[in-house]
């Protein structure tokens, strides 16, 4: 006898969920459902590029699974990078409307203007409670805690049976906007019965509770009052209640509030504008004007603590940045985690804003710095709330989906209610059915790279650099430097390929060397020691000094060694 699965309609069409990315990896987090001939597509993140993909600017996923899928709607979860970061590039194969929250609508908005998507009436914003019908399946949105306001989970009641999708969550019972986690509506789906929870597994390796929100107000208070110079924080751009808590403290304190670094300004701006953002009157000043400002009056909240090159603070780190300047006696916060990989980055502004005279506060020193993600004790509840008959680990390493497992089966193993747990990777076709669930196909996936507005395909971007290649060839500036001191380990060489120079100016490529010895001579050591930055820096020089001399203008591609 075939028992059908909990809520599964007699006869009802299989369910097949592709995981597009986030499984194995952190960031690119999508989601393919299909049920019939409807395709939901739950969230479209990307991923911001490593300096070990030089000229790439952001990685997106292999959207080759759907471009034969009627795309019926794309559902977001929240309004992280890595959940909204690939939109645009979906944008071409979905065919219905992106259903989301007010603030991760907001969010997405300016991401589809530049790359010049009229979303026209495509944005369906929704709340907590709502439900959606799409196809054959209902998509219910719930109210979960994360690190920044107007996040859910979604439920999908579909012919096969109930799924339960976590998104991004942790359990804060005391959340700055006083919207509390649904505990009633995920006990009363599990009550009901759900087939599988895909459920998020960041912080699985964490044991007990990730800290609410509030936590790190005694920290910053802390530092409020010590910090005798002007305080610089760093956060992540959509960390609002972050801002919400600094912009507070600010105002207690007597401290104007500079926004500083372009995500910062905006998402600040616009989540002030939609309502979850309060700041008092007279309390922020537009980071052209800190340098009126007394340090022991200003903060500022800036981008860049992840160890971005181009971010605010590692600019701010190496006096490279228009407007603000550190120096000793300032305090500079880094209110984030480390991703796993930037720690290199990291370590590097650290050292730079050492050298500035400044002093550093990290999360290790003080607690400033909270989860978004729940721990083992906030993921085992979840379990058991929902009570599904299939687990299936989302968002992590493989070894963090691994270890959700044993966690999970700890949990339901003696409870009489054992769940099973399916550990997939990125391209398996789950299927669900009468059957049971299983893997049943491999799906093609992998990473595209993204140069500006490229899309890893032979469109403009690539014809342009064909061109540009063809007619003026390409330089490489080859710079070997002193990790410890940042001095020149050897001559700087320039080496052409396709560069056509007057053959009575043989010492060209000598005089460009020696240009780039003199350049880098006068440069901080700081910019020196840093290779994302002095290899900007050594592009527009060196594009600089052949325009004028040859009037040609090669792809300059520099290659920074550290010896």
């Amino acid at each position: 006898m075939t028992i059908a699965h909990p809520g599964a309609e007699p006869g009802g069409p299989s369910l097949e969920i592709v995981a597009l990315g986030g499984l194995g990896e952190f960031g690119l987090n999508m989601l393919a459902v299909s049920c019939g001939e409807t395709t939901i597509v739950i969230d479209a993140g990307g991923m911001f590029a490593g300096p070990e993909l030089p000229g790439v600017d952001r990685i997106v996923q292999d959207l080759t699974y759907l471009q034969h899928r009627r795309v019926s709607a794309l559902v977001l979860t929240h309004g992280h990078e890595d959940h909204i970061g690939g939109v645009p590039y979906l944008m071409p194969l979905l065919d219905g409307k992106i259903h989301a929250t007010p603030l991760t609508l907001a969010f997405i908005g300016p991401k589809l203007e530049e790359h010049g998507i009229d979303a026209g009436d495509r944005f369906e914003a929704v709340s907590p409670g709502d439900r959606v019908a799409i196809g054959p399946v209902e998509v219910e949105f719930i109210r979960v805690t994360h690190s920044m306001p107007d996040c859910v989970a979604l439920a999908l009641h579909t012919p096969a049976g109930v799924i339960v999708h976590t998104g991004d969550f942790k359990v804060d019972q005391t959340p700055l906007d006083g919207e509390h986690f649904d505990f009633h509506r995920f006990a009363a789906l599990g009550a009901q019965g759900v087939l599988a929870l895909f459920a998020d597994s960041t912080n699985i390796d964490r044991r007990g509770w990730t800290g609410s929100e509030v936590e790190v107000i005694d920290a910053f208070e802390e530092i409020f009052t010590s910090a005798p110079g002007r305080l610089v924080v760093a956060a992540f751009a959509s960390s609002i209640y972050r801002m919400q808590i600094l912009v507070q403290l600010a105002a207690q304190f007597g401290r104007k509030v500079a926004f500083v670094g372009r995500g910062m300004i905006e998402n600040s701006q616009t989540a002030q504008r939609l309502g979850y953002l309060e700041i008092p009157p007279d309390v922020v000043v537009r980071d052209s004007d800190v340098a009126g400002v007394a340090p022991k009056k200003l903060l500022c909240i800036a981008t860049g603590s992840q160890g971005e090159s181009q971010a605010a603070l590692s600019r701010i780190a190496v006096n490279d940045h228009r407007h603000v300047r550190i120096e000793p006696g300032d305090t500079v916060v880094l209110s984030a985690r480390a991703i796993p990989g930037n720690e290199k980055a990291i370590s590097r502004v650290m050292n730079h804003v050492t050298r500035r005279g400044a002093d550093i506060v990290t999360e290790s020193m003080k607690h400033v710095h909270v989860s978004g993600h729940g721990s083992e004790e906030e993921l085992k509840l979840m379990l058991s709330l929902v009570r599904p008959r299939y687990l299936v680990p989302v968002h992590g390493e493989y070894r963090q989906l691994a270890h959700h497992k044993r966690v999970a089966e700890r949990v339901t193993g003696n409870t009489g209610h054992e769940v099973e747990v399916l550990l997939i990777e990125n391209g398996d076709v789950l299927r669900f059915d009468r059957a049971g669930a299983g893997v049943v196909a491999k799906a093609p996936t992998g990473r595209v790279l993204i140069d500006g507005s490229g899309v890893g395909e032979v469109g403009d971007e690539v014809l342009r650099d064909r061109r540009h290649l063809a007619v003026d060839g390409l330089a490489l500036p080859i710079v070997a430097i002193s990790k410890d001191d940042g001095s020149l380990a050897s001559p700087p060489e320039i080496i052409t390929r396709g560069f056509v120079t007057d053959p009575g100016d043989e010492s060209l490529l000598a005089d460009g060397g020696r240009m780039l010895a003199e350049m880098i001579g006068r440069i901080p050591v700081e910019e020196r020691t840093d290779p994302g930055l002095l290899r900007d820096t050594v592009r527009d020089e060196v594009r600089r000094f052949l325009r004028k001399r040859s009037g040609r203008r090669p792809l300059v591609l520099p290659v920074i060694m550290e010896i």
